[in-house]
C-alpha cells in the first residue's frame, strides 16, 4: 500500500538546483519583472480571499533572509515566474489572514502547497541557525538560500532534516492504535511518532518507539510514504506494524498518557460524539489513518492546534 495525496508532498515547481550556485544567475532572477516574493513570519504566510498565498513584487517584498525557492514550468524561458521566499516581516495587506502551514496545507493549490512547505522549511533553518557550529562566528547565507558559510573558517552549513517514523499498528482484529501525547488537549489521539536515532534504521525505530511507548511488540513493518513536516525541520516517513496475539498496553505515563485499540466502527462512533478528535489534514497522520479506515473521517470540533 502507497500514500497517495499527502498535503505537503504536493509542489508543481521546478527548485533549478542546478542554478543556485550561479549569484550572477540569482540575481537576475530577483530582478526579473515577473518574479515572485513569498513572505514566511514565525511559520505563518498571508492568504488571499480567495485562497491562494499572497506574493509580492521583488520591490514590495521586506528586508529579510532571502531564499530561492524555484521557477513556474513555462514553454519558454521569457514565460516562466521565479520564487523567492523571505524570513521578514508579513506584509499590511486589507482582507489577507495570517495562517500557519500546518492549519492550511491541505487546503492550498499545488503550487502553493510546495511553496509554502520550501519557504517554511528555510525560514526555520535560517532563523535558528545564524552561527557556524564549529567556531561561533556569524555566518552568511549563499545567493540561493540553501546553505550558509563562515566567514573566519570557511565551512559551508546546510539546512537539516530530522527523520521520524510515523506509523499505524493494527492488531490480529485489524484494529488500530490510537494514542494521546501528554502535551496534548484531551480527547487529542493520533498514531504512534517518534525520531530516529544515530545507528538506527528507520524499521528499527518504529518497533522501538512502539515498545517504548506502548509496551505492545511489533513485526511485519512495512513503508508507505513520507511527507515534510517542517514545524520545524521533520521528515516524517510513514509505516504500518502489526501487533500479534493479546498484548497489553502499558503506557510510559511520560510522553504517552494514553492508548487504546479501535476497530472502525469505534472510531466513527467516537469522532461523531466528539469523544476523540484526529489531527488535521495537512498532516500524514490523517493520511494514514484514513487509508486504514477506507475513506474519509469527520474532524469533530475539539481542538488540535
Amino acid at each position: 500500500m502507497t500514500l497517495r495525496g499527502l498535503a505537503l508532498a504536493r509542489s508543481t515547481v521546478d527548485r533549478a538546483t542546478v542554478h543556485r550556485e550561479d549569484a550572477s544567475w540569482i540575481a537576475a532572477q530577483w530582478e526579473a519583472p515577473t518574479t515572485r516574493v513569498l513572505v514566511v513570519s514565525d511559520g505563518h504566510a498571508l492568504l488571499a480571499p480567495d485562497g491562494s498565498l499572497v506574493y509580492l513584487t521583488t520591490k514590495q517584498a521586506p528586508a529579510g533572509t532571502r531564499f530561492f525557492l524555484g521557477l513556474d514550468p513555462a514553454d519558454s524561458p521569457s514565460e516562466q515566474i521565479g520564487y523567492f521566499g523571505i524570513s521578514g516581516p508579513l506584509p499590511d495587506i486589507p482582507e489577507a489572514t495570517a495562517v500557519t502551514l500546518r492549519a492550511s496545507g491541505a487546503l492550498l493549490s499545488d503550487r502553493d502547497a510546495g511553496l509554502l512547505t520550501h519557504a517554511v522549511a528555510l525560514a526555520n533553518w535560517h532563523d535558528s541557525h545564524t552561527h557556524c557550529p564549529r567556531c561561533g562566528a556569524p555566518t552568511v547565507p549563499a545567493p540561493a538560500g540553501h546553505l550558509t558559510r563562515c566567514l573566519v573558517d570557511g565551512s559551508q552549513h546546510f539546512p537539516r532534516t530530522d527523520p521520524a517514523v510515523i506509523m499505524l499498528v493494527t492488531d490480529d482484529a485489524d484494529r488500530c492504535l490510537l494514542a494521546r501525547n501528554a502535551a496534548w488537549a484531551e480527547r487529542r489521539m493520533s498514531i504512534l511518532a517518534g525520531f530516529i536515532e544515530p545507528g538506527e534504521s528507520a524499521e528499527m525505530a518504529v518497533a522501538r518507539e512502539v515498545e517504548e511507548e506502548t509496551g505492545v511488540h511489533v513485526s511485519d513493518v512495512s513503508y508507505l510514504g513520507s511527507q515534510p513536516w517542517p514545524m520545524p525541520r521533520s521528515l516524517m516517513l510513514g509505516y504500518r506494524a502489526v501487533a500479534t496475539g493479546a498484548q497489553p498496553i502499558h503506557v510510559d505515563e511520560e510522553e504517552i498518557t494514553e492508548a487504546h485499540w479501535f476497530s472502525r466502527e469505534e472510531l466513527l462512533d467516537a469522532l461523531r460524539t466528539d469523544d476523540l478528535t484526529l489531527p488535521p489534514q495537512s498532516s500524514i497522520a490523517r493520511r494514514i489513518i484514513e487509508t486504514w479506515y477506507g475513506a474519509e473521517l469527520p474532524s469533530g470540533t475539539a481542538t488540535f492546534r
